[in-house]
Parts: C-alpha cells; structure tokens; sequence
C-alpha cells in the first residue's frame, strides 16, 4: 500500500511539472487589443453588459453587407473581402460572443437564441434597417438563423461552407481541437494547455492548399483563441445544444435572394450540405470551387469577394457609385 501511494505521489509531482511546462497561459487583452484592434475598431456595450468588437466600414449610406465568421475564428478573416468591398458598400462584421477581442459572453450562454439577438443588437445598435448577411460554417448557421428568426431585415443570404444542413450531420470532419473538446478530462485540460502546434493543425484541416497559411496568421488564431475566457468559452459552447439542424420548411420559407459559395474540398462541412441548401433555398445561386474547402474567403479572397460583389448587384442592389468619408 505505501509502495502505491508512492508511485501515486510520483505520478503526480511528474503531472504537475508537465502541467508547468506545457501550460499556455491566456494572453493580456489589453495586448491583444493594441495588437489585432485597428482605427476601425469599436468596442461597444450592447444587451447584457456585452462588449462587442466590432468594424463598421465603407459609406454610410450604401448597401450593408453583414460578415459572420466562424467557430474559433474572428472578424480577421473577413480582412480581404473587408478590402474589397468597403468603398462600395458599408462592411459591417464583428467579434462574436467567445471570440477574438470580444471575448466569452457575459452570461456564459451560447444558444441559438444569443447568437440571433446578438445580431439583431448590433444592427439596432448601428440603425441598419435591411442588410445582406454573409457567413462561413458556424457563422453561416448563425446567418441562416438570423434570416428565419427576422427574413424582414434580410435582403440577401450569403453562405460559405455553412455548417446546418442534415445531411453533413455526422459526416463532416472535426478538428483535432473539436475532437479534444468532447473528450472527458482532456477538454478541461485544454483552457490551460492550447500547444500552438495543435492550432496550426485545425488550420491546415480547414485549408486545401496550404501555402496560404502564414506563421503570422497561426498567431493570430493561437493568441486570440488564449484571449481570457476565449478557450472556457470553446468548452461551453459544445456542451450547449444547437438544436438540431435546420428544418427543411425553414428554408424554403427564405425566399430572398440567397448565394451558396463551397468549397468541394471541404472536409468539415462537406460539399453534401451545399447540395442540400441549393435544393431547399427557393431563389438561390450556387458556386462551387474545386481544390478550396473550408474558408474561401481565406483560400481565394479576392475572387470570392468578387463573386459575393456580382451577386449582390445582379440580385439584391446597386452598389453605392461613390465612396464618403467615414468614421
């Protein structure tokens, strides 16, 4: 018996140094603020105490165009189409509740119902009155949400490599983080110990070519994943129910103009999802990239940017002819 729980003692001294030595500690917001915050950065208190990241460019009275990024992603990977589409339409996108420089949400709810009236708040908050909304994966089942909940405020539905769809439920991919997530233990290890090496992997998942990765890029993933409550917030949000994928009466039911942007080789949603939001969305347009899979707007900004831009002016509105100054 003494023989036990001095190997048991062992056991754990040599848990506690690994503990030590492979810990990642959450970075300084206040850092990260100065680092990945911009001159367009606003950091705005909305409903519930919720202080939101947000960058509201381009003139003030076009046409919106609403970006919503992905699960452990942030505004950032809207920075190209950002670019390309701020002089002739206002770009509104933001940090959502548990990501980048928003950081976890105030109430440590992470449901449909949050997501939606997040949206809602920061198109309130900015006196929008109808908006395309654009969204990747996660993002684009927030967009999808947003658009049944209120189709009103809803001129156009953009939606790349959305998660959502009943038939990629099971089939997709997960990342090596997700998959860790949902592991008992491990997953509670994970917001102390987040290896670089493993986000630089989930990247490599998400991308077909990989010459599009950049050390810079992998940091900016891996800092602001450690941005404070950021990593706790990964956990709480999968053991939050989404509720199931989206019923097929739903989507037939937006009937506004909607653009469905994949890429086939996408291992985490697969190309089976944009199969069957071309099926069930009434007016809709597809395009589809071979050799892209999961961020277009990260694999081929500028010629998904374009495609986002042709739709909207053959399909929603007119963009504005002349750029105003902005705040």
């Amino acid at each position: 018996m003494k023989r036990f729980l001095k190997v048991l003692a062992v056991l754990a001294v040599l848990l506690g140094v690994l503990f030590l030595v492979f810990r990642t500690p959450d970075t300084d917001a206040a850092e990260m603020r100065a680092k990945y915050g911009s001159e367009a950065s606003q950091f705005v208190e909305l409903r519930g105490g919720q202080t939101f990241h947000l960058r509201d460019e381009g003139p003030r009275d076009a046409p919106v165009v609403m970006l919503i990024h992905g699960a452990n992603s942030s505004l950032h990977t809207w920075d190209v189409w950002t670019d390309q589409l701020k002089d002739n339409f206002r770009v509104v996108r933001f940090d959502t509740a548990g990501h980048g420089l928003t950081g976890p949400a105030a109430d440590g709810e992470y449901t449909k119902a949050r997501y939606v009236a997040d949206i809602d708040a920061i198109a309130d908050h900015l006196g929008l009155d109808t908006f395309v909304i654009a969204g990747n994966s996660m993002g684009g089942w927030m967009a999808t949400s947003y658009a049944i909940a209120h189709p009103e405020r809803v001129s156009g539905l953009a939606l790349l490599n959305a998660s959502g769809a009943p038939r990629i439920e099971g089939e997709g991919q997960l990342y090596l983080g997700a998959i860790l997530a949902s592991m008992p233990v491990v997953h509670n290890l994970m917001t102390s110990i987040t290896p670089r090496s493993l986000v630089k992997s989930s990247y490599k998942g998400a991308v077909a070519d990989p010459a599009v990765i950049t050390e810079e890029k992998v940091d900016r993933y891996w800092e602001l994943l450690r941005y404070p409550g950021n990593r706790q917030a990964v956990l709480d949000r999968s053991n939050t129910p989404r509720g199931g994928p989206f019923d097929t009466g739903d989507i037939a039911a937006l009937t506004m103009p909607a653009l469905v942007m994949w890429g086939d080789e996408d291992k985490v949603t697969p190309p089976s999802g944009a199969d069957w939001y071309e099926e069930h969305l009434p007016n809709d347009r597809a395009i589809r990239y071979p050799d892209v899979a999961h961020v277009p707007m990260e694999e081929i900004p500028e010629r998904s940017a374009a495609d986002l831009r042709g739709w909207i002016e053959d399909a929603v509105v007119e963009p504005a002819t002349e750029a105003v100054d902005t705040p």
